[in-house]
C-alpha cells in the first residue's frame, strides 16, 4: 500500500524551510566546509534567537560534540527584562493567569523536523559527518528519511559508512579481545518499534529506558517530555531512526551479550506502510505499540502472515478490557505465530522499572533464539525490492566505488601489498632519509676525507633516487592517479571516501588477525623474541590509508624531480608534474596532507614545497595563515580534541600506527579575516609520539624529538595534550617539547604554549591543581635547564625564557570525553564546553597577537619548513673550516671574486665620471628632476647588468670544475650576498655622485648668469671701442691699443654693479650645530662648550687619552672589586676607548677630505653627517660598556669638527675665488684684448683663436679627463703588477703584511699593527703607492695611455666634422662639444670669448686645431711631469689607496680576545673567523693577580675548561666554551695543527718586553719551547696557516 507525497506534506516542507530560511540550500546543498569555516559565530557562544538560527545551532553544537545539539529552544531577546517587569507587577492574581498555556509551541520546532530539514539541505559528505557526530553523541540516527523531495523515502546507507564502532561481545570477555567494525557492515539482530493508532505513553521514552544501562540514563531518541519534543512534527513523520546497543564485555552490567540494533518509526504504521513493510522484512522482531485493534487495523496486520519476523504487541492498560482487541489478536495468533509471551501489557500500577526489565528480557529472549542478522548494507537489497531509494545509489557514487574497488580488491595482506605495490616508500625511502641526515651530521665518516665522504653520500642519494625512478607505476597507483586527476570534484571526493572505507576495512581485518596471532604466541611464552619483533614490525606496517598512496605519489614526484635536477631526464619528459596541483586541490577540499613522514622521520621537501606553492597559486596569493599544532602522547585524545574544536577528521588509518605530522586547512570566513588577520588556520596534528607500538623501533626518541622541533617551530600556538593518567609518558613528551622550544628560541621564534590536561572533571580542578601546575612548571624549568646544557646554551634558562607561557592562563583542565563507560557512553557535555572555552581563548589570543606578529603566508611557511628542517638535520654538526683543501678552494674563489668586484667598481667609476662630465656640459635649465631620474634609471640598469654578470661568473666558476669546489659550496651564498651588497653600495655611490654633480652645476649657474650679463656688456664696449678706433685718422700702435682697451675695461667695470659672492664663517656655523647636538646633555657639558675655544684651534693630531674620559663610578659601588681587577678594567676600557677615538677620527677625517676635494661649496649637511657618524658609534652597545664620560664626547667632537672647520673654510673660499664673477671676468681679459687687437689690425685671427681654443678650453678639459681616470688606472696597474697576488684578496694581503712585518722584524711596526690595525693598513697601502710611482716614468706611461685614448677620439671628431657642412666656427664648435660631451668639460666662458666676432672658416679653424694637437699634448704631459706624486694623488677622482683598501681590508672586525682581524674572503659574511689566532696578550689581556700579559691562545682556550672576564661580561667570570653568548658572530675554531700559531709565538717572544711596556703590564711568562722557534719556522707556520706552501 503506497502513499504518494501529499500536497499537505509538500506544504509542510515549505513551511519548515521558510521558518529555517533553508530554501537556498535545496539546490546548492550545504557542504562540510561551509560548516567548518571559521566565522565570528563559531567562536562566540551564542544561543538561537529565531527559528532561522536553529540549523546552524544544531550543526555547530553537533560538530563540537555537544550533547545539547538537538535542543531547539529559542532565547527571546526581551527575556532579559522579564525579572524587572515581574518586580514591578502589582500584587494579586488575575483570572486570565489560568488560561496561559504552559506548552506554548507556536514559534518552536520539533528537533526531528530540524534534523530532517538539515539533512535534506546537506550534500552527502556533510550528511556523513552529521551522522558520525550524532553517533559519537549516542543520538539515534535517521535510517529512513521520509519522502520529502523524493517520491519515496530514502535509506541513509552512505551517510552511515564513516561510523566505526568497537565492542566486546561476551564470547570474548575472558580473552579481553574486542571487535572493531564499520557499522554498516556489522550484521546483528534488528528490533523495530512501531505505533499502531494512537498511544498514551511515549514509545521513544520507553526505548531510551530499555537501551540505557542502569545508573546511566541517556536519551537516544527524542521524546515528548524532552525540550521541544512535544512540538507537533511537521515533516518528520515517516522517519525511521535507528540506535544500537553494544556490550562492553561486562556480564554483570551489560544489558545484552551481543550487539543489537533498535529502530523506531515516527508516526502511525497505517500512514507509513512502506516504511513498516521495510522494517518487517529486515527486523528479527517488531514490537507494535497500540491502545487497541479495530477492523481496519486487523485487515492491515493480516497481510503480514507468513513472515519469519516475530511480532510483539505492547498494550496500555485500557486495551486489555476491549473484547474486540482480544478477538482480533486471537485471529492473528496463528498467522503471526503469537503466544502469551508476545503480548506485553503495561497497566497503571505496573512499575516502570519492572516493565522495562520485562521488555529487556523479551529482547534477550529473541537474541537467544538465533534471530536473523542483517547489516545496514544488506538492508539496501530489501529497500530495492520495495522501491525505497538508497542514498549511495547515484551514478557518481557508484562510479567512484568501482574505481576504488579496482585498487582495493587486490589487497589481502597489507604488509605484503605495501612491500610489493608501494615500493618507493619502503626501504629505499628509509635509506634516502638516513643518507640525507648523514650528509648533515657526518656521524659515520670514519677515516674518509670529509668532502669525499659527502660526495659519496650525494652519489648514494642519486642512486637511491634512480632506483626509485626505475620503478613503474603499479596498476593500483595508475587507477589512483586517474581517480584523483580525471574524476570531477564530487566524484573524486566519493572516490577518496570509498578508498578510505575499503582500506580501513582491510587494515582492520589484517590487524585483527595479527593481534590474534600475537595473543597465541604470548600464551606460549617460550617462543623466540625474534618472532615477537617480527610480529611487532608487521603490526606497525599493517596500517594502510589514502595517505600511503599520496606518500607514494610524492616519492614518484621527488624521484622524477631529482632526475631532472641531475640532468638525467629532460623537463619535457616529466609525467608527474601535475601531481602537486592535484594534491593542492585536495587540501582546498579539506583533506589532510602529510607534512612529515613519521615512519622514516623525513620530509619529502620538494613534494611539500611544490604542493603548497600550487596551493598558494590557486588561492591567488591570498594565503595568510595562523598555524596551530597539537602535540601529545599517542592515544591521549589529540585527534578528538581537534575534531571537537574544529570538526576535523585527520587521516588516521585504522590501527593507529601512523606517525608523522599532517596538516589541514580551515578557511576563515571573509567577514572574520580582517579581525583575525588571516585567510586560513593551518592545523598540524602529530601522530605517533611515544606510541607504544613504535617505541621499540630504533631511533624512536630522536624521531619524536625531530618531529616536535619541526612542528613547534612552525606554529603560532602549540597545544600540548596530556592525559593525567600517563604521568611518565607526560614527562617524556614534556622533555621532547622543551628541546623543541629551546631550539626555536635560538632562532628567535617564541611561540605560545597551551597545556591541556585531559580526564580531569572536578569543578574545583583549576584550584585543586594549583600545586600540580606549580610542580609542572618546576619540572619544565628543570627540563629546560637540562636541555640547555645538552644543547650547549651558555646561560641559565627557565621555561618562560623559551616560551610565552603563563601558569594560570595557559593550563586547561578538560573532563573525560565519555560520560560513563564506553561503548554505550555518550559524550560528556563538560568536555565539549571546556574545549569550546579553549577554542574561544585561542582565537582571542590570536587576535591579540596581531599587533606584534603578522601571519605567515605559504611562501613564508615553506621558508620556515625548509630552514627548520635544515636545522633539525644539522643537529650536532659544525662545519670545520680547517681543511686545507677547503681553504685553498676558498682562497681561489676569493681571488676571482676580487677581480670581478674591481671590474664592477672600475666600470661604475668610469660611468659616473662620464655622466658627471655630461652634467657639467648641460645648460642648467635642462637639469630638471627628470634628468636625475633618467640618469638614476640608467645607473640601475647598468648596476643590475653588472651585478648579474658577477652572479653569472660565480655560477660559471662553480660549474667550471676547478679543484675542490664542492668543498666550498657552503660559501657560495656569502659571495652572492657580497655581490648584492656591492651593488647596493655602488648604487648609493652613483646616485650621490649624480646628485652632487647636478647641485654643483646648478650652483655654478647663478654665477654663470651674472657673468653672462657682464660679458655681454664687455663685448658691447669692445665693439664700440673697435668702431671708435677705426674712425680715427691715425693708426694706433700696440701700446696705444692696450691703453685704449684698459681705459674701456676700467670704465665698464665701474659701470657694472658688481656683487661679490658672500663669504661665510664656516667654523661659527659648525659650532652652532655642535651646541644643538649637545644641548640635552646637561649643564656640565654646556659649561665645557662655554669654555671651549674657537673650532679651528682644535686638531685631532693633539688627541691624547685622559683619565676624565672614563666614568669609573661603577667600580666605586662594587666593593668586591680588588684594586688589581679595577686597574685591569680601567686599562681595558682605556685602550678600547683610545682605539674607538682613533677609528672615529680616521673615518671622519676621510669623509672631510673627500668632501673638501669636491668642487662644490660647503653645505651644512656635511657637519650634520659628521655628528651623526660620531653619535652612531657612541650609541653602540659595546661602546656603552666602556663607561665613557661626557667629557670624551665633547673633546672628540671639538677635535674632529676643528679639523673639518678648517678644511671646509678653505674649500668655501676656493669655491668663491673660482666662481666669483669679477675673478672669472678678469681671467677672460687677455682673450678679449687679443681679440680686440686682431680685429683692429684686421689680420687673420683664425690661427690665434684656434690656439686659444686649444690652450684655454681643451687643456683644462684634458687635465680634468686624466685626473678622472688615472686613479682607476693606478689600481689596475697595481692589481696586474708582479705584486698583484699580494693585493688580490683579503687573505693574501694579510699574509703579505705579516710576512713583511716578519722580514722587517721591528717592534715598532708590530706595535702599530696591533695598536691601530686600520690606520696601519691604510699607511702601508699609501706607502706602497708612493714608492711605486715615485719614479715619474711608470706613472707617466699610465698618463700617456689615458691621454692617447682621448687624443685619438679628439682626432676622430675633427676628422668627421670636416665632412659635415658647418659654415661657421660656432656651429663647428657646437658639434665638436656635443660629440665629446661625455668625455670633456669645456669651459663655456672661454669658448664664448673665442666665438666673439669670429668670422673664420670652420674647416680652417678645425685644421689649425689638428695642427696644434701635438703641442697641446706636450704641454699637458709636461704639466703632469712637473707635479709631485702626492699632489697628483690628491687631485684624483678615485683615490687608488682607498680603492685598494676596500679591496683587501675585509670587514675589519677583530677577535674579541687576541684582536686578530677577521679573514673571511667574502665582503659580506655571517660569521667572523681567523686563519690563525695569536696570544691574548697581544689583545692587551693580562692576568689580574700578576699583571703579566696572557700567553694563552684563544683557539686553544675555547676548547678548554678555563674562564674569562672582560668589559662585556661586566667583570663576571664566564667559561671560554660558551664565549658565543657574548661574541655570537665570532667562530673561533681549534688550530689546524700544532705548529699553526708559531708565527705569533715567535713575535711574542721577540718583543715580549716592548708589548708589556706599551700595554702597561709585566712581560708574559712564556713556555720554554717558544724560545726555540726560529724566524724560518715562524714563516713556515705563516705559510701553513694561509695554505701557501
Amino acid at each position: 500500500m503506497l502513499y504518494p507525497l501529499s500536497a499537505g506534506r509538500q506544504k509542510a516542507l515549505q513551511y519548515i524551510e521558510s521558518k529555517l530560511k533553508m530554501q537556498k540550500y535545496r539546490s546548492r546543498k550545504l557542504k562540510l566546509r561551509d560548516v567548518l569555516e571559521i566565522t565570528p559565530e563559531s567562536v562566540n557562544n551564542w544561543t538561537p534567537q529565531t527559528t532561522e538560527d536553529l540549523p546552524w545551532h544544531f550543526l555547530r553544537k553537533l560538530m563540537a560534540l555537544n550533547a545539547m545539539a538537538r535542543s531547539t529552544k529559542l532565547e527571546h531577546r526581551a527575556l532579559g527584562d522579564q525579572t524587572l517587569i515581574m518586580d514591578k507587577e502589582e500584587l494579586g492574581i488575575h483570572e486570565h493567569f489560568f488560561f496561559l498555556s504552559d506548552t506554548d509551541t507556536s514559534d518552536c520546532l520539533n528537533p526531528l523536523d530540524v534534523l530532517c530539514a538539515v539533512l535534506l539541505c546537506s550534500d552527502s559528505f556533510l550528511q556523513q559527518e552529521i551522522l558520525s557526530k550524532m553517533s559519537m553523541c549516542q543520538f539515534a540516527l535517521p535510517l529512513l528519511l521520509p519522502a520529502l523531495d523524493t517520491p519515496k523515502c530514502t535509506l541513509l546507507l552512505w551517510a552511515m559508512r564513516d561510523i566505526v564502532r568497537k565492542w566486546r561481545p561476551h564470547s570474548l570477555a575472558e580473552s579481553r579481545g574486542f571487535r572493531e567494525e564499520s557499522l554498516v557492515l556489522t550484521s546483528m539482530p534488528t528490533i523495530s518499534f512501531v505505533r499502531l493508532g494512537s498511544c498514551s505513553f511515549s514509545k521513544s521514552k520507553l526505548l531510551n529506558e530499555v537501551l540505557s544501562p542502569s545508573q546511566q540514563h541517556h536519551n537516544f531518541f527524542i521524546h515528548q517530555d524532552m525540550e521541544s519534543g512535544n512540538v507537533p512534527r511537521e515533516i518528520a513523520d515517516g522517519l525511521v531512526e535507528i540506535s544500537w546497543y553494544f556490550p562492553g564485555g561486562r556480564e554483570n552490567s551489560d544489558l545484552f551479550p551481543e550487539p543489537i540494533a533498535v529502530t523506531n518509526l515516527r508516526g502511525d504504521i497505517e500512514s507509513h506502510w512502506l516504511q513498516f513493510s521495510f522494517l518487517t522484512q529486515v527486523s528479527s522482531a517488531v514490537f507494535i505499540v497500540t491502545e487497541s485493534i479495530n477492523e481496519r487495523q486487523y485487515a492491515l496486520l493480516s497481510s503480514l502472515q507468513g513472515s519469519d519476523t516475530k511480532y510483539y504487541f505492547i498494550f496500555n492498560n485500557q486495551a486489555a478490557t476491549s473484547k474486540e482487541t482480544i478477538g482480533f489478536l486471537k485471529k492473528l495468533a496463528p498467522g503471526l505465530k503469537l503466544n502469551n509471551s508476545h503480548v506485553l501489557q503495561k497497566g497503571r500500577a505496573t512499575n516502570q522499572a519492572a516493565y522495562v526489565k520485562t521488555l529487556q528480557s523479551a529482547i534477550a529472549g529473541i537474541m537467544k533464539s538465533s534471530p536473523k542478522r542483517v547489516s545496514i548494507e544488506a538492508m539496501a537489497e530489501t529497500a530495492h525490492q520495495l522501491g525505497i531509494q538508497v542514498d549511495e545509489e547515484n551514478k557518481k557514487c557508484q562510479r567512484a566505488s568501482e574505481y576504488a574497488k579496482e585498487i582495493t580488491v587486490h589487497i589481502k595482506d597489507v604488509a605484503k601489498y605495501k612491500r610489493e605495490k608501494l615500493r618507493l616508500q619502503g626501504e629505499t625511502w628509509k635509506n634516502l632519509a638516513e643518507v640525507e641526515k648523514e650528509l648533515c651530521q657526518m656521524r659515520k665518516q670514519g677515516n674518509i676525507p670529509l668532502e669525499k665522504y659527502k660526495s659519496q653520500l650525494k652519489e648514494k642519494l642519486i642512486d637511491l633516487r634512480v632506483q626509485q625512478h626505475e620503478h613503474d607505476l603499479t596498476d593500483g597507483l595508475t587507477t589512483f592517479i586517474t581517480g584523483l586527476g580525471l574524476l570531477p570534484p564530487e566524484e573524486k571526493r566519493y572516490f577518496l571516501k570509498w578508498m578510505k572505507f575499503d582500506l580501513d576495512h582491510i587494515a582492520r581485518e589484517n590487524l585483527s588477525k595479527l593481534r590474534d596471532q600475537y595473543k597465541e604466541k604470548c600464551k606460549n611464552s617460550k617462543d623466540d623474541p625474534q618472532m615477537f619483533a617480527e610480529l611487532d614490525k608487521l603490526i606497525s606496517a599493517s596500517s594502510l590509508g589514502v595517505e600511503h598512496f599520496m606518500r607514494e605519489l610524492g616519492q614518484f614526484y621527488e624521484a622524477e624531480h631529482a632526475m631532472v635536477k641531475e640532468g638525467k631526464m629532460a623537463e619535457s619528459q616529466r609525467q608527474f608534474i601535475h601531481l602537486p596541483g592535484i594534491a593542492a586541490d585536495l587540501m582546498l577540499e579539506g583533506f589532510p596532507m602529510e607534512l612529515i613522514d613519521g615512519d622514516v622521520s623525513n620530509i619529502p621537501l620538494q613534494w611539500v614545497t611544490d604542493v603548497l606553492t600550487q596551493l598558494h597559486a590557486k588561492l591567488g596569493g591570498r594565503s595568510r595563515m595562523l598555524v596551530l599544532t597539537v602535540l601529545g602522547v599517542q592515544s591521549t585524545g589529540k585527534s578528538t580534541l581537534l575534531n571537537t574544536m574544529f570538526g576535523l577528521q585527520f587521516a588516521v588509518s585504522s590501527g593507529r600506527c601512523t606517525r608523522g605530522a599532517f596538516m589541514l586547512l580551515i578557511k576563515v570566513s571573509k567577514n572574520f579575516q580582517q579581525e583575525l588577520g588571516c585567510d586560513f588556520i593551518l592545523v598540524i596534528d602529530t601522530e605517533g609520539l611515544k606510541a607504544p607500538e613504535l617505541a621499540k623501533l630504533e631511533d624512536s626518541y630522536q624521531h619524536d624529538n625531530e618531529l616536535a622541533t619541526l612542528v613547534v617551530g612552525l606554529s603560532d600556538i602549540t597545544i600540548v595534550n596530556m592525559a593525567m593518567e600517563n604521568a611518565t609518558e607526560m614527562k617524556d613528551i614534556l622533555q621532547i617539547v622543551v628541546h623543541a622550544f629551546l631550539r626555536m628560541e635560538e632562532i628567535g621564534q617564541k611561540a605560545n604554549c597551551q597545556f591541556v590536561h585531559q580526564n580531569v572533571s572536578d569543578v574545583s580542578a583549576h584550584e585543586q591543581n594549583m600545586r600540580d601546575r606549580k610542580h609542572l612548571l618546576e619540572q619544565l624549568n628543570e627540563m629546560t635547564k637540562a636541555a640547555a646544557n645538552m644543547e650547549k646554551k651558555g646561560r641559565e634558562m627557565t621555561f618562560s625564557d623559551i616560551m610565552d607561557y603563563d601558569l594560570e592562563k595557559h593550563n586547561w583542565y578538560i573532563p573525560a570525553l565519555w560520560h560513563g563507560v564506553p561503548p554505550m557512553a555518550p559524550v560528556n557535555v563538560g568536555y565539549s564546553e571546556k574545549v569550546y572555552e579553549l577554542k574561544k581563548y585561542l582565537f582571542e589570543f590570536l587576535k591579540g597577537c596581531l599587533q606584534n606578529r603578522s601571519p605567515k603566508n605559504i611562501p613564508q611557511f615553506l621558508e620556515w619548513v625548509r630552514s627548520l628542517w635544515k636545522a633539525v638535520k644539522h643537529e650536532n654538526f659544525i662545519f670545520s673550516f680547517r681543511n686545507s683543501l677547503v681553504a685553498e678552494a676558498y682562497n681561489q674563489l676569493s681571488v676571482n671574486y676580487a677581480e670581478w668586484e674591481w671590474g664592477f667598481r672600475k666600470m661604475m667609476h668610469l660611468w659616473v665620471s662620464e655622466k658627471e662630465t655630461f652634467i657639467q656640459n648641460q645648460p642648467p635649465d635642462k637639469l630638471d628632476t627628470n634628468v636625475l631620474i633618467r640618469l638614476q634609471n640608467k645607473a640601475q640598469v647598468k648596476l643590475m647588468k653588472e651585478s648579474e654578470k658577477i652572479l653569472d661568473h660565480l655560477e660559471q666558476y662553480f660549474e667550471s670544475g676547478a679543484a675542490n669546489l664542492h668543498l666550498i659550496e657552503k660559501y657560495k651564498e656569502d659571495f652572492r650576498r657580497s655581490a648584492t651588497g656591492l651593488r647596493n653600495e655602488l648604487e648609493s655611490y652613483s646616485f650621490s655622485k649624480l646628485e652632487e654633480a647636478i647641485e654643483i652645476r646648478k650652483g655654478q649657474h647663478k654665477t654663470d648668469a651674472v657673468l653672462s650679463v657682464y660679458k655681454r656688456k664687455i663685448e658691447e664696449k669692445v665693439d664700440r671701442l673697435l668702431n671708435h678706433c677705426r674712425k680715427r685718422k691715425c693708426k694706433l700702435n700696440n701700446d696705444e691699443q692696450e691703453r685704449e682697451f684698459e681705459t674701456m675695461w676700467t670704465e665698464t667695470l665701474g659701470e657694472l654693479s658688481l656683487i661679490p659672492l658672500l663669504k661665510r664663517n664656516i667654523d661659527e656655523e659648525m659650532a652652532l650645530h655642535l651646541r644643538r647636538d649637545l644641548e640635552n646633555k646637561g649643564s656640565a657639558v654646556w659649561q665645557m662648550l662655554q669654555d671651549a675655544k674657537s673650532l679651528p684651534t682644535y686638531t685631532t693630531q693633539n688627541f691624547k687619552m685622559k683619565k676624565e674620559y672614563l666614568d669609573l663610578s661603577m667600580f666605586q659601588s662594587l666593593k668586591t672589586f680588588v684594586s688589581a681587577v679595577k686597574e685591569r678594567f680601567t686599562q681595558e676600557c682605556w685602550h678600547k676607548t683610545e682605539a674607538l677615538a682613533t677609528s672615529l677620527i680616521d673615518e671622519c677625517n676621510s669623509y672631510t677630505e673627500k668632501k673638501a676635494n669636491d668642487k662644490a661649496d660647503y653645505d651644512e649637511t656635511y657637519c650634520r653627517e659628521l655628528l651623526r657618524m660620531i653619535n652612531e658609534q657612541l650609541q653602540q652597545v659595546n661602546v656603552q660598556d666602556l663607561h665613557i664620560s661626557a667629557c670624551f664626547e665633547v673633546d672628540l667632537k671639538l677635535l674632529i669638527l676643528g679639523d673639518a672647520a678648517r678644511a671646509f673654510q678653505k674649500m668655501h673660499e676656493e669655491f668663491i675665488t673660482e666662481n666669483d664673477p669679477l675673478e672669472r671676468l678678469g681671467k677672460l681679459k687677455p682673450q678679449y684684448l687679443s681679440t680686440f687687437k686682431s680685429l683692429y689690425l684686421e689680420k687673420d685671427e683664425c690661427q690665434d683663436r684656434a690656439w686659444n681654443f686649444c690652450d684655454q678650453c681643451l687643456r683644462p678639459a684634458l687635465v680634468d679627463y686624466v685626473n678622472k681616470r688615472l686613479g682607476t688606472e693606478i689600481v689596475d696597474d697595481i692589481l696586474s703588477s708582479e705584486q698583484s697576488a699580494d693585493y688580490s684578496t683579503r687573505s693574501f694581503f694579510q699574509f703579505f703584511v705579516l710576512k713583511k712585518l716578519l722580514e722587517e722584524n721591528e717592534s715598532n711596526s708590530y706595535l702599530q699593527y696591533t695598536r691601530n690595525y686600520v690606520h696601519f693598513i691604510k699607511t702601508q697601502i699609501q706607502k706602497h703607492v708612493l714608492k711605486r710611482y715615485r719614479e715619474k716614468a711608470s706613472l707617466g706611461d699610465l698618463e700617456k695611455r689615458i691621454f692617447s685614448t682621448i687624443i685619438s677620439k679628439l682626432r676622430d671628431v675633427l676628422k668627421n666634422s670636416t665632412g659635415v657642412k658647418t659654415k661657421t666656427v660656432s656651429s663647428f664648435l657646437d658639434n665638436f662639444c656635443d660629440k665629446l660631451q661625455q668625455d670633456l668639460v669645456i669651459p663655456k666662458e672661454s669658448l664664448e670669448v673665442i666665438l666673439f666676432k669670429n668670422t673664420a672658416s670652420a674647416d680652417q679653424f678645425s685644421a689649425f686645431i689638428e695642427q696644434f694637437i701635438p703641442e697641446l699634448e706636450k704641454q699637458v704631459l709636461s704639466t703632469f711631469e712637473n707635479l709631485e706624486i702626492e699632489s697628483k694623488l690628491s687631485k684624483l677622482a678615485v683615490k687608488p689607496q682607498d680603492a685598494i683598501f676596500k679591496q683587501v681590508f675585509g670587514c675589519g672586525k677583530q677577535c674579541p680576545f687576541c684582536r686578530v682581524p677577521c679573514d673571511a674572503g667574502a665582503p659580506v659574511h655571517e660569521e667572523h673567523f681567523a686563519k690563525v689566532h695569536r696570544p691574548q696578550g697581544l689583545g692587551r689581556y693580562q692576568w689580574n693577580e700578576t699583571s703579566r700579559l696572557v700567553s694563552d691562545i684563544c683557539s686553544s682556550s675555547v676548547a678548554s675548561n678555563l674562564s674569562f672576564r672582560c668589559a662585556e661580561t661586566k667583570g663576571e667570570f664566564y667559561p671560554y666554551k660558551d664565549y658565543r653568548k657574548y661574541f655570537p658572530d665570532w667562530r673561533i675554531q681549534p688550530d689546524s695543527s700544532i705548529t699553526a700559531s708559531d708565527y705569533w709565538k715567535f713575535v711574542f717572544k721577540e718583543f715580549n718586553h716592548q708589548f708589556a711596556e706599551e700595554f702597561h703590564a709585566l712581560p708574559a711568562d712564556l713556555p720554554d719551547d717558544w724560545y726555540k722557534i726560529t724566524k724560518e719556522q715562524a714563516l713556515a707556520s705563516l705559510n701553513e696557516a694561509y695554505t701557501l706552501k
